[in-house]
């Protein structure tokens, strides 16, 4: 997991569950723009946990739910971009949280993002997209879709992982030279492993060592 940005997500944790502690009383609020205002606590987090733990009826948007809601009701087969009105159209067609619960399953195990199985789809009777007869995207539509996916190789995404990899893997501070291998980019190199250190999961002695943070 540690190349997947997660390292940075336990430290917002760690502030989310102080915060909690500190201004809650230990109890993890229920009010959506009180969760929205924890440390780490994003537009979806926030309303995940206000639908499925605490049962409100709040619209929860994911690639799923998003992909779902394009093909039943915009007849989109790719999945829409994230847009400022989604809530508002999803919170439409739901009613409660066993109904956002549901259209995520339906679009992981359904509705996928290649081959859906409408045979199988309990909604197939009223989805936009069956209506128009299925249309396939054009190859302007599915480039555009393509470019949208981040990548993964060469980016600083990829060497702070590697950095992370060689710090966590020592038992003791580690010399800057035994992080120069990892990455032929000096410049680039450099600028992920302060980056690690601006978002405090590295730190740099007084001697110019380096270690994760304790």
């Amino acid at each position: 997991w540690g190349k997947l940005g997660y390292p940075r997500r336990a430290l917002r944790l760690h502030e989310c569950a102080q915060a909690i502690v500190d201004k809650h009383g230990g109890e993890v609020p229920d009010n959506v723009d009180e969760l929205l205002a924890l440390p780490g606590i994003g537009a979806y987090t926030a309303r995940a946990v206000a639908c499925f733990y605490f049962g409100q009826d709040v619209p929860v948007v994911d690639t799923n739910v998003r992909r779902v809601y394009g093909r039943a009701v915009t007849g989109q087969f790719l999945q829409p971009q994230p847009s400022t009105k989604e809530l508002a159209q999803v919170a439409e067609v739901t009613t409660g949280p066993r109904c956002s619960a549901a259209l995520m399953e339906l679009g992981a195990l359904v509705c996928t993002a290649k081959s859906p199985k409408c045979a199988e789809c309990p909604i197939a009777h009223s989805c936009q997209w069956q209506q128009l007869g299925c249309p396939q995207p054009s190859e302007e539509e599915l480039a555009k879709a393509k470019k949208r996916v981040q990548k993964f190789t060469g980016t600083d995404r990829q060497v702070r992982g590697l950095l992370m990899d060689v710090l966590r893997a020592a038992d003791a501070p580690v010399e800057k030279s035994q992080l120069d291998v990892v990455w032929p980019d000096a410049a680039q190199r450099s600028r992920a492993l302060f980056s690690l250190i601006d978002d405090g999961l590295a730190v740099q002695t007084p001697t110019g060592t380096f270690h994760l943070p304790r």
